[in-house]
């Protein structure tokens, strides 16, 4: 779905910038409105829907067949809602742009089954989970994927240093530094879950990169859910738990 009329009417009174970033960023060939949209949306430390058309903005253009404009508008959707849900502690915005939200989240799942690149992949899986909004902390569950490492602390009472655990290239460990292992850091290996014994987000995320053909995502994912061991103290711990507590 293609369209080439204003996202927003240009007569709302103290919208006209907001509209005006709207409108290059749906035409696709404006890469650089995007990041004018995030600054713009940015207020008292958290994102804020301050003009009540954005969501339906970022709907239309999530359904229009420009994968990458899709992305970027799933991706500033998923964290507006994310952030309404942190700052009112309540699920008013969602509540209130229901069928905007239904249609965002259909739109991610249907861009997420085609994507072929492994990154995008990873954030339309984020955008997914934020739409949905069942836990907050999908943004530093996906980055962890995406860089292929973790900044984590140890959840010894007594305050270990923190702990670095690298997904990916560079290998699957611990380690007390943030280094490359191949420079003779220290390092544990991390423990993955085995797939039968995965369950919840894990078992679901898992399952879903396996059928939308990101098994290299899928193995990640069988180590973010399973455990690692504090190069200090030696104590074992689940990775996806300290992700979690680390966003609370």
């Amino acid at each position: 779905m293609t369209s080439s009329s204003p996202i927003l009417p240009t007569n709302d009174a103290g919208s006209g910038r907001l509209t005006a970033l709207l409108d290059r960023a749906a035409t696709g060939r404006d890469d650089r409105a995007w990041s004018e949209l995030w600054t713009e949306l940015y207020h008292n430390g958290s994102l804020d829907v301050s003009h009540p058309r954005v969501l339906p903005a970022l709907m239309n253009m999530a359904e229009d067949d420009d994968a990458d404009m899709a992305a970027a508008a799933l991706h500033l959707a998923g964290a507006l809602l994310v952030q309404a849900d942190r700052r009112h502690e309540t699920r008013t915005l969602r509540d209130r742009h229901a069928p905007e939200v239904a249609r965002l989240l259909a739109a991610a799942n249907r861009w997420r089954s085609v994507t072929t690149d492994r990154n995008g992949y990873c954030h339309l899986l984020e955008a997914v989970l934020n739409l949905e909004g069942d836990i907050h902390w999908a943004e530093d569950l996906i980055w962890g994927i995406v860089s292929e490492e973790y900044e984590l602390e140890c959840p010894d009472p007594d305050g270990c240093a923190e702990v670095w655990v690298l997904i990916g290239e560079r290998g699957f460990c611990s380690t007390s530094e943030e280094c490359d292992p191949s420079d003779g850091a220290e390092t544990l290996p991390l423990r993955p879950a085995a797939p039968d014994t995965l369950d919840g987000l894990g078992r679901r995320l898992y399952e879903l990169a396996l059928a939308d053909r990101h098994e290299d995502v899928a193995h990640a994912l069988t180590h973010v859910f399973g455990e690692a061991t504090c190069p200090q103290c030696e104590r074992r711990f689940s990775v996806a738990g300290q992700v979690a507590a680390r966003s609370d």
